[in-house]
C-alpha cells in the first residue's frame, strides 16, 4: 500500500509543478498564458480553472503526504524490552540417567606456595655498636 500511495504522491507533485508553472506570474515577465488565448478560455476562466486545480492538487500532496508519514511510522514502531519474552534459561543442572544425585562440584585451586609474599625479618631498634669511621 505504501508504493501506491508513494506513487501517487509523485504523480500529485509533478502535476502541481506543472500547474503552477502554467499560471501567469504576477509581473508578467514570464506568463505564458497571456494575450494569445482567445476562444478556448478567456483570461479570467484560465486563472479560476488553474487557482481550483492547483488547490486541489495540494490539498491532495498534503494528504499524501499524511499519508506516507503515518505508514513510515507504523513501520518503525517502537518496542520495549518489557514486551519481548526472555529467552529461556538452560537448566542449571540434569540428574544422570542411572539416578545417582550429581556430582559435588571440584573446590577452587589454591595459589602456589611460591606466588605467596615471603616474611619480611624485623630490623633492630637501635644499633648495638656505633659505627666506625
Amino acid at each position: 500500500m505504501g508504493i501506491v500511495v508513494l506513487v501517487v504522491h509523485l504523480l500529485v507533485a509533478l502535476a502541481l509543478i506543472g500547474v503552477i508553472l502554467l499560471q501567469k506570474s504576477e509581473g508578467g515577465a514570464l506568463g505564458m498564458g497571456g494575450g494569445g488565448m482567445s476562444g478556448f478560455m478567456t483570461g479570467r476562466s484560465t486563472a479560476n480553472l488553474l487557482t481550483r486545480t492547483t488547490a486541489i492538487l495540494a490539498a491532495l500532496f498534503f494528504v499524501s503526504s499524511i499519508a506516507l508519514a503515518m505508514l513510515a511510522s507504523r513501520q518503525r514502531a517502537p518496542h520495549s524490552i518489557v514486551d519481548v519474552p526472555a529467552p529461556a534459561a538452560p537448566p542449571i543442572s540434569q540428574v544422570p540417567a542411572s539416578g545417582a544425585p550429581p556430582a559435588a562440584p571440584a573446590p577452587a585451586p589454591q595459589p602456589p606456595a611460591a606466588a605467596q609474599p615471603a616474611p619480611v625479618p624485623a630490623a633492630p631498634a637501635e644499633p648495638s655498636a656505633p659505627l666506625a669511621k
